[in-house]
């Protein structure tokens, strides 16, 4: 089944084709140039064929790309309206959504706004949890929890696989001469989440086994572990969801292609009366939506 584009992907053409610009779609819509820039890409690959062309500085549309342009108008427009008159009238009051604070930073914080824009009724909280596997408010909706999928007494449904890899600024590679070997990574400053338990993992996967970590620092978050590879303190473990905008952005790089599988993995997780509300069931309709480009892009990096 060939796979259809995100809502994010036409709303960004159709704002490109109506404003002129990147830029002036990206400050319409809250996004970054780039990300507006990485949604019509992805698009392209959907469809099959360009959008887009250069002009001068700029980019303007190609003809298939302005009458597509036309045709993801008229489809947004039959998508809100729907949505308003099939949900929007029902999906009122509260939503109070749990996230893990590197995925929230790194990732669901950026793509909110087109959530609430097909649900402009409900008002949306997003908190996130003391530690990353925690469920035990009950003032939460809906958890995006971050485990081994051992909820007992929970709707418990696995959002994504987890694949592991170093992850360290472009500034840090060049300043330590590259890393060659991954045996030579235990003489470099490495970052580590919770434990050592991780970097352990992927040294043995990759030939390096029975490893003395000594030193380093350990982090309690993924968000802070990132923020200093990304500021070239050291060499964290990265993932494909919280590392991808970094990634996309050259704020990070990935000094070894080898990733594992990790152990844990993002899970939904409600009670079981609460995940038939109706608005629990729109935001995780909306989420798996979201889900299914990370790991297209992931697929094909």
């Amino acid at each position: 089944m060939k796979r259809l584009p995100s809502i994010m992907s036409l709303r960004a053409l159709e704002a490109v084709s109506r404003l002129g610009s990147i830029s002036s779609a990206a400050q319409e819509l809250s996004l970054t140039r780039s990300a507006v820039s990485h949604q019509i890409q992805m698009l392209e690959e959907v469809v099959g064929f360009a959008l887009t062309q250069k002009s001068g500085r700029g980019i303007m549309l190609t003809q298939k790309g302005e009458r597509y342009a036309v045709e993801s108008k008229r489809a947004l427009s039959i998508l809100t309206e729907a949505a308003r008159e099939n949900n929007g009238h029902e999906v009122t009051g509260r939503l109070t959504v749990s996230c893990a604070p590197g995925l929230a930073n790194y990732w669901l914080c950026h793509h909110l706004a087109e959530f609430t824009s097909i649900y402009p009724k409900l008002t949306l909280h997003i908190s996130s949890p003391t530690v990353p596997d925690d469920t035990s408010n009950d003032d939460v909706d809906l958890y995006i929890a971050y485990g081994n999928g051992n909820w007992p007494d929970k709707y418990v449904r696995q959002l994504i696989t987890i694949r592991l890899f170093p992850v360290c600024s472009p500034s840090f590679l060049k300043k330590n001469g590259g890393v060659g070997h991954p045996a030579n990574l235990v003489n470099l400053p490495l970052l580590h989440l919770v434990n050592q338990t991780d970097w352990r993992v992927w040294l043995a996967a990759n030939g390096v086994s029975n490893t003395q970590l000594e030193g380093g620092i350990i982090f309690s978050d993924a968000n802070f572990a990132q923020s200093a590879a990304i500021s070239g303190q050291g060499i964290a473990i990265g993932d494909n969801m919280v590392s991808g905008d970094a990634l996309d952005k050259g704020l990070l790089i990935r000094p070894f292609e080898k990733s594992i599988e990790s152990p844990r993995a993002y899970y939904l997780v409600s009670s079981p009366e609460k995940v038939e509300r109706p608005e629990v069931s729109a935001f995780i309709e909306w989420l798996e939506s979201l889900i299914s480009d990370v790991q297209a892009r992931y697929d094909r990096r």
